[in-house]
């Protein structure tokens, strides 16, 4: 069936749709032993999906530096407490891994921010917001693009939440790692689009 998708969508439609949210593994990140182990793990798999949180500032003029860096598979999503970890040799070598693809949102500024944790090269990122673009959809935020391509929510209500908070709460964790995963199935729904090209765009002005 020919999808329809819409070049602006409406976001008073976005509440009254289901709630899409990651339901594999979250594993939690705090050392640096445990992010090497998990970046073996990772550059193991076929694709990744990437975001990053940082603390929200209320003060002008101030930012913090990222607080989380969360990488999924299909099926597990790694939640890295930089503020705990630091910038180690098994980050960097993940940011700079050419092997895996890695599916970003505005992925650019995420990038700056992991810049100031330190210094590298990025590898294989491709950011969504420049596919969508190539296909006629305006609309470039997370939840208004999963809205349009699957007809569902995605929450993010815990956007404005403390990322450097001792222990994330549930919902924080749940928040961080669907934001990752929705980006492999945005991804791979785009690439399903392109090859078949079985969608119509509508034109909202």
């Amino acid at each position: 069936m020919t999808k329809t998708l819409y070049n602006k969508y409406d976001k008073k439609l976005i509440s009254s749709l289901p709630v899409a949210s990651f339901e594999g593994r979250i594993i939690t990140i705090l050392t640096a032993g445990e992010t090497a182990k998990a970046v073996r793990y990772l550059l193991t798999q076929p694709i990744l999906g990437v975001d990053t949180e940082t603390r929200p500032s209320f003060k002008r003029g101030f930012q913090y530096k990222v607080s989380l860096l969360q990488v999924s598979t299909y099926d597990t999503c790694f939640l890295f407490r930089l503020n705990y970890t630091g910038f180690t040799p098994a980050l960097k070598t993940l940011l700079e891994d050419v092997t895996v693809p890695k599916i970003g949102l505005s992925w650019h500024d995420d990038i700056s921010s992991l810049r100031r944790l330190g210094d590298f090269t990025p590898g294989w990122f491709i950011d969504l917001q420049h596919l969508v673009r190539d296909i006629g959809i305006e609309d470039l935020s997370l939840q208004k693009l999963y809205a349009n391509m699957f007809g569902q929510k995605i929450s993010k209500r815990q956007q404005l939440s403390n990322w450097e908070a001792d222990v994330l709460n549930d919902k924080q964790k749940l928040y961080a790692a669907t934001d990752a995963w929705a980006c492999i199935m945005l991804y791979e729904e785009l690439m399903r689009l392109e090859r078949t090209g079985d969608y119509l765009l509508e034109i909202n002005l």
